[in-house]
């Protein structure tokens, strides 16, 4: 099949276009948020295919795919045909609700009938009402690193994206708490001036450092030498660096919030709403190698269990095939 999806959410698209069709990503002179085109950073096989919105127009499209509400009517002003009504199309929500009244959050593709809402996590489909469009969960699933864990390093790693930015979300101002335990090193997008604001509000002198940006593979290979995962994201849906750190055997600390009380049991990390808690993990897991290997060994399992791609694909597959057939 032809499948139109626009790049945004990297590391699940790189899971997504590892299927057997072919994706089609559209891609403009400026490379914005609306034709950013295949990933730069993230291993992508060769069926993801750059398009233009100048050819979408002519180009046969199985299905869209939707991952942000304005690419509904951005679709159709590309395609002159109607998502949902010419072509079937699946929005996939990524995100949690982020403003207002979070248990009374409408969702904006609400009630509607020429689109299926796949949520990504079971915690997005308990907040969104997406009152009578039809829905759907579909786990996420990611391409296993190629790394394993050796946590060879009294350091801990933190994957996110715009920490100054987003700040008490992703749990930036817990960060100078366990920077005392051991040196925090943070990867992603936007983490390159996180010292400075951290130093901003007192939290001078600590070891934080941040690595901005590293192609995939590379920050993986980083990660897997430091001793433990440190996830601090307030509300989030699902940080797939979580697993991937996971899939590496990598022992994992983490708030018991959103969807990581689900993903990680007991015995694969440390979850808490208390702080002191991790801290107190952290310090515990910087000294005792053998329990953090422990930890990790059953992380791996239950993200090889749970979050592989084989079933991913499939999953996605069975969904694909029951909406292209209900539309012919």
């Amino acid at each position: 099949m032809n499948i139109l999806l626009w790049h945004v959410h990297g590391s699940w698209t790189t899971s997504f276009v590892h299927g057997r069709h072919r994706y089609l990503i559209p891609v403009t002179p400026d490379r914005g948020p609306y034709g950013l085109g295949r990933a730069r950073t993230y291993p992508w096989p060769d069926n993801a295919t750059e398009v233009t919105p100048d050819d979408l127009a002519t180009t046969d499209i199985d299905l869209i795919i939707l991952q942000r509400p304005e690419e509904h009517d951005l679709a159709h002003q590309w395609l002159h045909r109607r998502p949902g009504h010419h072509i079937p199309t699946i929005y996939v929500e990524h995100n949690t609700p982020k403003d207002g009244n979070v248990p009374h959050s409408r969702h904006p593709m609400a009630d509607r009938d020429d689109l299926l809402i796949a949520h990504v996590t079971h915690f997005n489909h308990l907040f969104w009402d997406t009152g009578t469009t039809r829905t759907t969960v579909i786990d996420h699933g990611i391409v296993p690193p190629r790394v394993e864990w050796s946590g060879e390093t009294e350091r801990l790693a933190v994957v996110t994206n715009e920490p100054v930015r987003r700040w008490r979300v992703t749990g930036t101002d817990l960060m100078p708490r366990f920077a005392r335990v051991a040196p925090l090193d943070v990867f992603g997008m936007g983490v390159a001036g996180l010292p400075d604001a951290l130093a901003a509000t007192g939290a001078a002198g600590l070891p934080v450092t941040g690595y901005d940006d590293l192609p995939q593979d590379r920050m993986h290979v980083e990660v897997a030498r430091r001793r433990a995962y440190l996830h601090l994201c307030r509300w989030t849906s699902l940080g797939l660096s979580l697993i991937e750190a996971m899939a590496m055997g990598m022992p994992v600390i983490a708030l018991a919030t959103t969807e990581a009380v689900d993903a990680v049991p007991p015995d694969a990390g440390v979850l808490s709403t208390r702080v002191d808690t991790l801290v107190e993990a952290a310090q515990w897991l910087m000294t005792d190698h053998d329990a953090a290997t422990r930890l990790g060994s059953r992380g791996r399992e239950v993200a090889k269990e749970r979050f592989g791609l084989d079933r991913f694909l499939a999953d996605w597959d069975r969904l694909i095939e029951e909406e292209t057939c209900a539309s012919r």
